[in-house]
């Protein structure tokens, strides 16, 4: 098998262990059906990713599974890496802590709305990835790299970090936790962190990064910033 994609393998399969472990062990039941849409809807939009990848766009297949702080050159985007791990995992362990003891619930029908937000927030980051093959999981600049400034980047230049935004949104909604949702505004000057971080690599790095911004002005919310 490819080694490529025996580690695309092995990691999804880490990952689905990953999941249930920390979703059904607070939850303290299997009877938890919004775990279960929960993993079924984010697995499914991953694997549809990495096979996609795998078919059409091999090098940003390689460039996405170089994820991690061990990943990451600048010591600050490893500290912010980690965090951001950190924070996922809060926001996939509390929600089902919440649901078992029952502090924050959210109505079943905003459950469902929840998944289709991270379904919608998946297709979003797929598009931001067809465009650009070198959106990379770490903050680097390939040597062939340039700049694009097509499809999501014509409106603002860090459309991934909206994506992602929306997903911490909407996790703790589907999983079922009002508290959980009360984080994101913790989550925010962490992700705001790393946008800036990379921006100032990219101006460094990238040739034509600089003109890129004059003409994009704002970076995650058009008119807004």
């Amino acid at each position: 098998m490819d080694p490529l994609y025996k580690k695309a393998i092995v990691q999804g399969v880490a990952g689905m262990a990953v999941f249930v472990a920390f979703i059904f062990l607070p939850a303290g039941t299997w009877q938890y059906w919004q775990g279960w849409l929960f993993i079924a809807v984010f697995s499914a939009s991953t694997i549809g990713f990495t096979v996609y990848l795998a078919l059409y766009d091999r090098p940003l297949l390689e460039r996405r599974m170089n994820a991690g702080p061990q990943h990451e050159k600048e010591w600050s985007q490893k500290i912010i890496v980690s965090l951001i791990i950190l924070a996922f995992l809060v926001f996939i362990i509390l929600p089902p802590l919440d649901y078992r003891l029952g502090v924050s619930p959210v109505p079943a029908y905003l459950s469902l709305v929840g998944d289709i937000v991270i379904a919608l927030a998946f297709l979003f980051i797929f598009w931001v990835l067809k465009v650009n093959s070198y959106a990379a999981s770490n903050v680097s600049v390939a040597q062939d790299q340039r700049v694009i400034d097509s499809g999501p980047y014509a409106y603002v230049r860090h459309p991934m970090y909206a994506g992602a935004i929306w997903l911490f949104i909407a996790i703790p909604i589907a999983l079922g936790s009002w508290l959980t949702v009360c984080l994101v505004p913790l989550v925010l000057p962490v992700l705001f962190w790393r946008l800036l971080d990379e921006e100032r690599v990219l101006r460094r790095e990238l040739p034509g990064y600089n003109e890129y911004t004059s003409r994009v002005r704002y970076r995650l919310v058009p008119h807004v910033w």
